[in-house]
C-alpha cells in the first residue's frame, strides 16, 4: 500500500526526515570537478546547515561546516569560487588554512591559554565516489566503504570519474520529495505520462537487479531500431566508458537513498540531486555528463539528450505535484500498490526503516 498523507503533508514527519535521514546519511553534494585546483570550492546548503566543500593545498577533498569558530559566523556566502590559499572569516578576520587549522586570530594571543589548535573549523565527513562527492552531516556516520558496499565498482564500466558536465538545470517542484523518487521507481505511469520515452523504450522491457535496501533499480531496454534517450532517437555521443553490447541498448536507472537518483545511458549520464525544502517543496539539480570526446563528432548536440529529458522531467515533476495536491485532501487514503511499483514500495519501506 501507499504512505498515510501525513508523510508527504506533516511538518512534524518532514522536521523528523530531516533530523533522522538528511542529517545522518551520505548525501551527493555535486561533482569532483567543481573544485579541480587547490582553493576551488563550493557550498552545500542541507536544511539548517551549510557546508563548505574545498580542494586542499595537498589535493585533498574536504568539508567543514560554514561557521567560523570565534562567533559563528558564516564564512562564505558565495554558492561557489576560489579561496586565495586561507579562508577568512568576514567578521573579526579569524584565519584558517584549506586544512581547516585556524592560522590567525587577531589579539586572541592576549587570551590567558588560548592556543590556535583548539580551534579548527568543524569538519564534515566526505567521500568521492565515482567522481561524485558525497557528505555526511552526522558526527559519525556509517564508513562509505560499508554503507555503499553494494556500489562499489558496480559502474565503473561507464568512467563517469572521467566524463564532464555540459549542461545543468534547476527545478523548484511543488511536490513532496518522496514522490519524486516513487514516481522515479517505476514506468507504471510512463504509456500516459511520457509518450515520447516509450515511443524509445517499452515500459515493461527490462529488469531490476537491486530490489531491496538503500539502493533501487535496473535496466529499461532501448527498442533496436534506435541508439539512445534523444530527441531524435539517435545517440548523442560516444560510448561514456567500456560498455559490453548489451549496454548500448540499455538505460540503467537507480535511486541512492537519500538523494540521488542516477541514469547511465550508453552515451551521456543524468542524475539528479534532491533537496526537500517543505512538505511540499524539493529543489531537484539535474545534470548531464558526457565522454570529452564527443565534443569533437561533427555536428555533436548535447540539447538531443538534455531537451528530451528536460521535456520528461517538466512531465514527471507536474505529475507529481497533481498528486502532492491530491494527497492533500481529506479524501486521500492509502492504495494498493500495482506489481510494476515494486522498486516504489521498496523505496517506502527503506524510508519508514531509515525514519522509525
Amino acid at each position: 500500500m501507499t504512505l498515510p498523507g501525513r508523510y508527504y503533508t506533516s511538518a512534524e514527519t518532514f522536521r523528523e526526515e530531516q533530523e533522522r535521514i538528511f542529517m545522518r546519511h551520505w548525501l551527493c553534494a555535486g561533482r569532483e570537478a567543481q573544485i579541480l585546483e587547490p582553493g576551488d570550492f563550493f557550498v552545500r546548503e542541507i536544511d539548517t546547515e551549510s557546508v563548505i566543500v574545498v580542494r586542499g593545498e595537498d589535493g585533498a577533498v574536504r568539508a567543514f561546516h560554514n561557521v567560523c569558530r570565534h562567533r559563528g559566523t558564516r564564512l562564505c556566502e558565495a554558492a561557489e569560487g576560489r579561496f586565495a590559499n586561507t579562508i577568512r572569516c568576514p567578521y573579526h578576520a579569524w584565519t584558517y588554512a584549506l586544512d581547516g587549522r585556524l592560522l590567525a586570530a587577531t589579539t586572541m594571543n592576549a587570551v590567558a591559554g588560548f592556543d590556535r589548535a583548539d580551534y579548527p573549523l568543524a569538519a564534515v565527513a566526505v567521500q568521492v565516489w565515482e567522481g561524485f562527492v558525497f557528505l555526511s552531516p552526522s558526527e559519525e556516520p556509517e564508513p562509505f566503504e560499508r554503507s555503499h558496499a553494494a556500489l562499489l565498482g558496480r559502474f565503473s564500466r561507464y568512467g563517469m570519474p572521467g566524463l564532464t558536465t555540459l549542461r545543468r538545470i534547476d527545478y523548484d517542484v511543488r511536490a513532496n520529495w518522496k514522490l519524486i523518487f516513487e514516481n522515479y521507481s517505476e514506468c507504471y505511469h510512463c504509456p500516459s505520462v511520457h509518450p515520447s520515452l516509450v515511443k524509445l523504450s517499452p515500459a515493461n522491457n527490462g529488469a531490476n537487479d537491486l530490489t531491496s535496501g538503500a539502493f533501487l533499480g535496473g535496466y529499461m531496454a532501448v527498442r533496436p531500431n534506435y541508439g539512445s534517450m534523444t530527441l531524435s532517437g539517435k545517440a548523442c555521443g560516444v560510448p561514456v566508458g567500456s560498455l559490453p553490447a548489451e549496454d548500448l541498448h540499455r538505460v540503467y536507472y537507480y535511486s541512492i537513498f537519500p538523494n540521488m537518483l542516477l541514469s547511465l545511458h550508453p552515451d551521456y549520464v543524468m542524475f539528479h540531486t534532491l533537496w526537500p525544502q517543505s512538505t511540499e517543496r524539493t529543489i531537484i539539480e539535474c545534470e548531464w555528463l558526457f565522454h570529452p570526446d564527443s565534443s569533437a563528432l561533427p555536428g555533436f548536440d548535447p540539447d538531443d539528450a538534455v531537451a528530451f529529458w528536460d521535456r520528461t522531467n517538466r512531465e514527471d515533476w507536474h505529475i507529481c505535484e497533481r498528486s502532492q495536491r491530491g494527497i492533500a485532501s481529506r479524501a486521500y487514503r492509502p492504495g494498493p500498490y500495482s506489481p510494476r511499483e515494486g522498486i516504489s514500495a521498496a523505496f517506502d519501506r527503506e524510508y519508514l526503516r531509515a525514519l522509525e
